[in-house]
């Protein structure tokens, strides 16, 4: 028998037999299998991980935070108008002389206090001396001449002429004595009322040209306080209202006036209108020339609401408090809650703020510790007392 003419034979050894591909499936599940018990995980831990975690966070409160709190009250806040101006003096001179002349003596020390009257500068004057010595001479002249004629004329034996001629002599020595005394005075120069000398710009010997000055003469005693308000305040402004005056040299102090003047006219270019008023100063420490804050006291308004000043918090978006509301929690509890709320605010005067919306009284607001808080965070009243209000505050 021929093998390869068999149709049956395949050429194939006889104890083959053909292999089932079982074991490359069987490796396919078990890595399959593996790898999503891998992605399962992962993703069961992952879960398990947010949900331990919320609740972490949802278990653990904070505790409330501690401020200090005030109450919102009703309070009479002093009608005030505040303006700005300086202080002059009701009498100042820059003392000068009428005529001029050579300076023979000065009679006053620098920055002595003077009495009116009293000489300063006595200028060159022999030759009116001369001249009033003749003219005296000249009366007693003219006197005995208008006796004589009188006497004559009442006898009989003389003319009126002679008695009217007499008169005339007498009258023009009288006025030439008169002339010159006038002339002597005007070179001694007096200082013109009472007052504080300033600075000598003069010496002796010097020629003074009339007008020159010698020294400012200064009325320390009353001052003038002049200052400007707008248009639209001027309607409050009356005259014998108080002024209280503060000034940079003495802060904290306060000096008391009234108004004396008010300008009739309004300023055309910058609508505003002078004021001024007059205040004493018995201790003569307040100088012309000082920058002053003149407030003038205005008739008072009816009560307002006001908080301490440090209760506010003043930003662009507004001006807002934080208010203290009263939450009952889960277990029955009361908690205290800080809110914040915009309001509207007035004048502040004296630490504490006028508020005109937003707030009723009784309200308690956060006086201290604003920047620890959000709106609607948990708080603790301290029991530290608010700021004080200031006793003397640095502005009037």
């Amino acid at each position: 028998m021929n093998i390869a003419t068999e149709p049956k034979l395949s050429g194939k050894p006889v104890d083959d037999k053909p292999r089932k591909r079982t074991r490359p499936v069987l490796w396919f599940i078990v890595i399959g299998g593996l790898l999503a018990a891998l992605v399962g995980g992962l993703v069961w831990f992952n879960m398990f991980r947010d949900k331990m975690i919320a609740q972490f966070f949802a278990n653990m409160k904070p505790p409330p935070i501690s401020v200090t709190v005030a109450t919102a009250s009703p309070e009479t806040v002093p009608n005030l108008l505040t303006a700005v101006g300086d202080l002059a003096a009701v009498h100042q001179v820059n003392v000068t002389s009428d005529v001029s002349g050579r300076i023979t003596d000065i009679m006053f020390t620098p920055g002595s206090t003077v009495k009116q009257g009293a000489p300063l500068v006595q200028l060159y004057d022999a030759p009116d001396q001369g001249d009033l010595a003749n003219y005296k001479a000249q009366v007693t002249v003219a006197q005995l001449s208008l006796d004589r004629a009188k006497q004559l004329a009442s006898r009989q034996f003389g003319p009126q002429a002679t008695v009217d001629q007499a008169q005339a002599a007498y009258d023009q020595a009288q006025a030439g004595i008169a002339k010159t005394e006038a002339l002597i005075a005007q070179k001694l120069v007096r200082a013109p009322f009472d007052g504080d000398l300033g600075v000598r710009k003069v010496e002796v010997g010097q020629y003074l040209s009339a007008g020159t000055q010698i020294v400012s003469l200064t009325d320390l005693s009353e001052l003038w306080v002049n200052f400007t308000v707008t248009e639209k305040d001027s309607a409050q402004l009356k005259v014998g209202q108080t002024v209280r005056v503060g000034v940079d040299a003495y802060p904290g102090r306060t000096f008391e006036g009234k108004i004396t003047t008010i300008e009739p006219q309004i300023a055309t270019d910058t609508r505003n209108i002078r004021v001024q008023a007059t205040i004493a100063n018995p201790e003569r420490i307040l100088k012309p020339g000082m920058f002053a804050t003149a407030t003038v006291v205005l008739p008072e308004k009816p009560p307002v609401l006001t908080v301490l000043e440090t209760a506010v918090d003043y930003t662009l978006y507004g001006d807002s408090v934080f208010v203290i509301n009263e939450k009952k929690t889960d277990d029955g509890k009361t908690a205290l809650t800080a809110d914040r709320i915009y309001v509207q605010t007035g004048d502040r005067i004296n630490g504490r703020a006028v508020i005109l919306k937003g707030l009723k009284e009784g309200d308690r607001v956060v006086a201290v510790g604003q920047l620890k808080i959000q709106s609607g965070a948990a708080v603790a009243i301290s029991t530290d007392p608010p700021p004080p209000v200031p006793a003397k505050p640095p502005r009037y």
